[in-house]
This record gives structure tokens, sequence and C-alpha cells, in this order.
């Protein structure tokens, strides 16, 4: 049990439930809502169990509860209260509260017991819009901050490409209802941050469309191939890291050369690096797209 965080500073408690340091001390000084406990050299550290409660604390407050009126419940009272509102309306933040303790305690069990809950109510696309994305947005955040480290992020990530796969998997024992277009999906070279293309790949064929996902660190040449087996499909890739500002506009070059000079290829490319790339110098069988969501809308 080496593995799992046990104490947790003030600042990770600020980070993993959005509330202010400066407030936690307020209800902890007046309300006795946390215990710390303290280091040989003065410093308060906070337990599990606080960190727990303080999230369920947060959801009840977040849902229009006094903090006053919250001290005075029982532990058991609280809990009961946030079981309450999560059946009522807001699975969301239970959700993500839930798997964020699931990543710190690297607590598959937990992790598959709180999806199991939400896919008893949802299709998968909500569960990874409402849920899965917010989720990965603080993740970044927490990773940012030092709250959590490279182990917490693998694991919660590699959890939720399962569920991307699984879903996945279902809607291709189906054939494509639509054969105008055929999607590549690939990751450039050294580029190994998979999720978003993921879903979107699970998203065209939600849609009905054939795709050929190819996955991570894919070079140019490679994508060749395709061409002598499809007239014109559309490349579709996520750049998070890779290709780096400075080598963005070599590498349109390259797709140009290897893959625009005989026959015309579409290239759709999504994700963080995108920000770097001037569209004005673009050729126009590459677009950019700040979004899934926009890029669904092209279709």
């Amino acid at each position: 049990m080496n593995s799992v965080k046990k104490s947790f500073g003030i600042r990770d408690l600020e980070n993993l439930s959005g509330i202010k340091a400066h407030t936690i001390r307020i209800w902890e000084k007046r309300y006795g809502l946390l215990k710390p406990e303290r280091t040989e050299t003065n410093i308060r550290t906070y337990s599990l169990q606080s960190l727990q409660k303080l999230l369920n604390v947060t959801l009840l407050y977040n849902n229009g509860y006094k903090i006053s009126k919250i001290a005075d419940l029982p532990e058991d009272q609280i809990v009961q209260q946030v079981r309450e509102i999560v059946a009522q309306n807001s699975v969301k933040s239970h959700a993500i509260n839930a798997f964020k303790l699931a990543m710190i305690n690297f607590d598959q069990s937990l992790f598959q017991k709180t999806y199991s809950g939400l896919l008893a109510e949802r299709a998968f696309r909500e569960i990874f819009w409402e849920v899965f994305m917010p989720l990965l947005h603080e993740l970044g955040l927490l990773w940012q901050s030092d709250t959590i480290g490279p182990a917490h992020e693998h694991f919660i990530t590699h959890l939720i490409k399962q569920k991307i796969y699984t879903s996945t998997e279902k809607l291709q024992s189906l054939e494509p209802s639509k054969t105008d277009k055929v999607f590549v999906l690939f990751l450039p070279e050294n580029e190994i941050h998979e999720i978003g293309l993921l879903f979107v790949n699970y998203e065209l064929v939600l849609r009905g469309y054939k795709t050929i996902y190819l996955g991570q660190t894919i070079p140019l040449e490679s994508l060749v191939d395709l061409k002598k087996y499809y007239d014109d499909p559309i490349f579709v890739s996520y750049f998070t890291v890779i290709p780096t500002k400075d080598d963005l506009g070599q590498y349109f070059t390259d797709f140009q050369e290897k893959l625009h000079s005989e026959l015309s290829s579409q290239l759709w490319v999504l994700g963080r690096q995108t920000e770097h790339a001037a569209k004005a110098d673009l050729p126009e069988n590459i677009s950019l797209y700040h979004s899934i969501e926009q890029l669904l809308n092209q279709l």
C-alpha cells in the first residue's frame, strides 16, 4: 500500500476541491469541519478521510447548503445528504470527485463502480462530455500544481481510454452507414497523448463513418500506404505537444510533399499546438479545429 497517498497539504485540498485554502482554514477554525495533523515542523497535513469529507462538504456547499448548517450535521448525515443530491441531479460533481479519489489511491475498483453507476443512467457519450472532459481538464491543472504525479495521470487516463475502446468496439460491430468519407486517424511521431483522438474516432464511428485508427507516433511516410487502398481518405490528427511550435510549418510542408503531391489529401488537425499555426498561411487541404465539436460540425 506504499503507493497510496495518505496525507495532503492545504494546497492539495484547494486544488482537489476547488475551495480556496483561506476558506478551508476558516471552515476548519470556525466550524471544526476538518481536523488536521501536524508534522514535526508544525506543518498542517490532512488525511484521506479529511479530503473525502471536504469533497462531500463542497458538493453540499455548491448545492446551496450553508456551511454553518453543514457543520452541524453528523458525519453519516453529510454522506446521506450527498447521496440524496446525487440521486436527484448532481451526479456529475460526485462522479468527478469519486474519480479523483480513485486516481489518488490507484483504486481501480472505485473507478469501475463509479463508472458503472453512471452508465446505468447515461450513454457513454454523455459520460465523456459531462464527466470525463471536465475531469481531464482538472487533471492538467492538478499535474501542473504538483498535486498529482505522472503515475496518477497515467493510471486514470489508461482507465478512461479503456472505456473509449470498449464503447467504440460495440459500435464497430455494425457496418458503416456512410460511404462518402473514410477517415484515417493518427498521432505524429513522438506524440503519445491519445485520448482526444480516440474520442474523435468514437464520434466518427457513432455517426456511421468508416475509420482507420492507427494510434500513436506514426511517421508521415507510413500514411502513403493508405492511398493505395482509398482514393481520398481524410487524415485526422491531434497535436497536443508534437509537433512543437517551431516544427509546425515544416510538418505541414512534409505532409504536402509526401501525401498531397500526386493525389489530393485532406488533413484535419486538433490539439493545443494548432494555436501556434497561422491559418492564413495554410493550404486549402489543411484544416485546423479548436475543438472536437467544431470538427464534428464540419461533417
